[in-house]
């Protein structure tokens, strides 16, 4: 964990209609930045099992923000949502719909407290990684200007896929991120992996389909790897929203 100070943070909840539940958030200043600086923004995609909370109770990204801001990286938020423990971020037949609560919801939440979000960063982890990407090539280069995907869970196959993940082969495939290149056009991607990760072998697949920066490390599906190649993903996402 960086030895720097957090930055104010912010925590409230709103009523989803897209998600038919009350949705937690949490939105990260680097130290030195008010609560209501303008700022460009990233969105924060939780793994399996997480919250809004997990940015910072699990990875420490408040701090690691400071450190990326102290560090040269132009100031820039970070924002959390809950997106549900484990619908990995996609439309599912209960009618929960993360994607739609990202877009309608909580980006003109955002908005409203005063961060620029006609074109944002968007970063995740594990199932979050993925709904990252999935956002990113739904959204398009017109709203993401940037999205950093950390072991993304990526199968080629529904049958490979962890239980519950999907609502079947038709859900699968209406949710996939290969085959999307033209999607991901013009947005800047970062997408991290460790060698030992179970998800290794698909991210590579994935980074041959696209132009990406990342690349597979030595590591594996951990905590301890996703806050090593933070500083990295910070520095990237930040720069991206910067141009």
């Amino acid at each position: 964990m960086p030895e720097v100070p957090a930055g104010p943070v912010e925590s409230g909840s709103f009523a989803s209609a897209a998600r038919r539940t009350t949705v937690g958030w949490t939105v990260m200043y680097p130290h030195g930045q008010r609560a209501d600086a303008r700022l460009p923004v990233v969105l924060v995609l939780h793994g399996r099992g997480g919250d809004h909370t997990s940015a910072i109770n699990d990875l420490g990204a408040d701090r690691y923000l400071t450190a990326a801001v102290q560090a040269g990286t132009a100031p820039f938020a970070l924002a959390a949502v809950d997106g549900g423990t484990d619908n990995y971020w996609h439309l599912r037949a209960t009618g929960d719909d993360p994607q739609a609560m990202l877009m309608a919801e909580f980006v003109p939440l955002l908005a409203k407290r005063g961060l620029e979000t006609d074109r944002y960063g968007v970063l995740g982890w594990s199932m979050g990684g993925y709904g990252a990407l999935l956002h990113a090539a739904d959204a398009g280069s017109a709203r993401v200007a940037a999205a950093g995907a950390l072991s993304p869970a990526l199968w080629r196959d529904a049958s490979q896929a962890a239980a519950g993940a999907f609502d079947g082969p038709g859900d699968f495939r209406a949710h996939e991120v290969f085959g999307r290149q033209e999607n991901f056009k013009d947005v800047a991607l970062r997408i991290d992996c460790g060698r030992d990760d179970p998800f290794a072998g698909a991210v590579r697949e994935l980074r041959d389909e696209v132009t990406a920066a990342g690349g597979v490390q030595a590591g594996a599906h951990t905590a301890g790897y996703w806050r090593r190649m933070l500083p990295d993903q910070l520095a990237f996402l930040g720069g991206a929203l910067a141009r």
